[in-house]
């Protein structure tokens, strides 16, 4: 198979996951119909937004994880059972040498394919054997797939060494099936793999109500009566409580630390928060310039500007802007959420009379 055709194939079963605290890469398999990523993806989350190519951003569970092998499990938000079929590879039939594809999103960005090399087929650290890559692996990347010429899951795409030339690392897909094996009859319930001995632990297995049945080891699991997220505060919870009333789902709307973005009619509005300079900037890309009738664009921007208060439309390159500046103190509940709802009923209302009366063009959007 060409790296074409396999980058094609995982176009729909690689899903891009979110937690207040950042981003990661998770992958389908249906054999298992749950969504695989690294524990250290999803963190102490419960839930994470996981937003993929056939559908939009949802809520999902998270119901497995492993700590010693950095690996977790989801239940996809959605029914997946009409994606391809991702098989996973015989890690005795890897050898140096051989050419590997490393898929996800680093850095928040959607769906990128590294080509590389293995560079060692057992590189060992801390105990654990895990593939060692020249493939590009950043940020963003972490639970994603390493697909071998076959088009095989050869493993899960886990760590580099920062400062290293192309030094990624991949946990070996005879990891991750063992843990897939061990985990499918307890399919649908909450389950932490032991991190000393890997026995795996549900709520009615534990020991005492906090430790491993079979060696002892105390584990963490979460209460029910615990909220989901960690709770927030200061201006982040001003900022979520105000979407709330205006009818946006806060975890949905969360991107990562500080950071939401939401969508009104056509319009995509990013709200970031920088406790640093203590600002609350909001801005809604509506737009790019047309080619011709810029003096008259220009001429009604300014008149709207003139009119508006709090919000006011900028260039960014060729990209016009309709954006908010508040002080944080500023932020109000009942001022901000009029500054809002404003900002987003303006937003939806100029993207289309920008395009459809001054001839301007739409955002550049990824397929």
């Amino acid at each position: 198979m060409t790296i074409q055709e396999i980058i094609e194939l995982y176009q729909d079963a690689v899903v891009q996951i979110a937690t207040k605290t950042g981003t990661g890469t998770g992958f389908y398999l249906k054999d298992y119909d749950l969504i695989v990523t690294n524990n250290h993806v999803v963190g102490d989350s419960r839930r994470v937004t996981v937003k993929g190519h056939i559908f939009e951003k949802r809520l999902a569970q998270v119901v497995f994880t492993d700590r010693r092998y950095d690996l977790a499990f989801i239940i996809p938000p959605v029914d997946l059972q009409l994606l391809p079929d991702i098989k996973l590879s015989d890690y005795s039939k890897l050898k140096d040498g051989d050419t590997v594809v490393a898929i996800g999103h680093p850095y928040g960005l959607n769906y990128t394919a590294t080509q590389g090399v293995i560079s060692r087929v057992d590189r060992v650290q801390q105990g654990i054997k895990y593939i060692q890559i020249d493939a590009a692996i950043n940020p963003g990347n972490s639970g994603g797939p390493l697909v071998n010429e076959n088009a095989e899951v050869a493993g899960v795409n886990t760590f580099i060494i920062k400062g290293g030339d192309n030094l990624g690392f991949a946990l070996p897909a005879s990891y991750l099936k063992e843990a897939l094996d061990q985990y499918l009859p307890h399919r649908g319930e909450l389950a932490i793999r032991c991190p000393s001995c890997s026995t795996l632990v549900t709520e009615q297995t534990l020991e005492a109500g906090q430790y491993c049945p079979n060696c002892g080891t105390k584990i963490e699991f979460p209460k029910k009566d615990e909220p989901a997220e960690a709770p927030i505060s200061g201006i982040a919870k001003a900022i979520e409580d105000i979407l709330e009333k205006l009818g946006h789902d806060k975890e949905l709307a969360r991107t990562s630390t500080n950071k939401w973005e939401v969508t009104e009619g056509s319009a995509t509005i990013k709200i970031s928060y920088n406790p640093d300079n203590y600002f609350v900037v909001s801005d809604a890309y509506l737009c790019r310039l047309p080619k011709t009738g810029i003096k008259e664009l220009y001429s009604y921007l300014l008149k709207e500007n003139y009119n508006m208060q709090g919000i006011l439309f900028s260039l960014h390159g060729e990209n016009i802007v309709l954006s908010s500046l508040v002080y944080d103190l500023d932020m109000t509940p009942e001022g901000g959420e009029h500054m809002y709802r404003d900002l987003f009923q303006k937003a939806d209302h100029y993207d289309n009379v920008l395009i459809e009366q001054y001839g301007c063009e739409p955002m550049l959007e990824e397929k």
